[in-house]
């Protein structure tokens, strides 16, 4: 309900009243109190969750969501109060399972001692594998599911960019779309080029793969923009990539991957 304050939900809910509902699963998150003003303050206390649900639930054109995130970390609410609250609306019917986003391994391990968080959301790429030294393992070893957002790091592994673009968005203060950084990353992306030809795939697509390859992985959440982005990502779903070609994907742009250079200029 957070992305253009509810304005996603009423597009969704327009997009899907004509498609068979037991085809789709369909995802939203609660998090925020809306003030009268506009600005908005964390509040998953019984009370707010239920009146966001009926929301969403409202602009949605739906009985029932499929998968409830809080959409962040509440300190000041009690994680018995928010549990307590998802179990009320998996029993009336308005939820079918619920989860977190943006939670650390700790904030899931305590939350989970209070209520059947199911799934996990958080940022993962090839470029910053956040959480493979401790929320995915604990995910896989509990097997709780985990949907990875930003898993071309903003775009920077679809193979588009040369390194010497310039950005207007949020990208403009991204350390990663900056002066050399930018210009090495991009290099060892254009690097994957041979790997994905060998299996008849585009740099994106091959990107992707290795993604939800990874054995804590269930969902690869992909920034769409077009038609044509969807049919591509669809593209990757079924291949499997060697052992060999994995490591050599992950070893190529991921966090061991950065070179420097030294005061000759010589890369090392």
């Amino acid at each position: 309900d957070a992305y253009g304050d509810g304005h996603a939900e009423t597009v969704l809910g327009a997009t899907i009243a004509d498609l068979p509902r037991d085809e789709l699963v369909i995802t939203t998150k609660v998090l925020s109190r809306f003030k009268p003003d506009g600005s908005r303050i964390p509040d998953l206390s019984a009370e707010n969750i239920a009146a966001r649900c009926e929301v969403s639930l409202k602009r949605l054109q739906l009985d029932t969501i499929d998968l409830y995130l809080l959409h962040g970390f509440d300190p000041l609410t009690p994680m018995e109060e928010t549990a307590g609250q998802l179990d009320r609306l998996r029993a009336q019917g308005k939820v079918r399972a619920y989860g977190v986003s943006n939670h650390g391994v700790e904030q899931l391990r305590a939350q989970r001692r209070f209520g059947g968080y199911a799934v996990v959301q958080g940022p993962y790429s090839l470029i910053d594998p956040a959480g493979e030294d401790d929320l995915l393992p604990y995910c896989q070893a509990e097997s709780i599911g985990v949907m990875a957002y930003s898993p071309l790091h903003k775009g920077l592994l679809s193979g588009k960019y040369r390194g010497t673009e310039s950005f207007t968005d949020f990208r403009a203060h991204h350390p990663d779309f900056q002066g050399k950084r930018f210009a090495e990353l991009c290099e060892n992306v254009q690097s994957l080029g041979p790997i994905a030809e060998r299996y008849g795939m585009s740099i994106y697509q091959l990107a992707l793969a290795a993604t939800v390859q990874h054995p804590s992985i269930d969902t690869a959440i992909c920034g769409i923009k077009t038609v044509q982005q969807i049919e591509e990502a669809l593209g990757a779903a079924a291949t499997v990539l060697s052992r060999e070609d994995l490591n050599a994907v992950r070893a190529a742009v991921g966090p061991g991957s950065r070179r420097t250079v030294d005061a000759a200029g010589v890369r090392k």
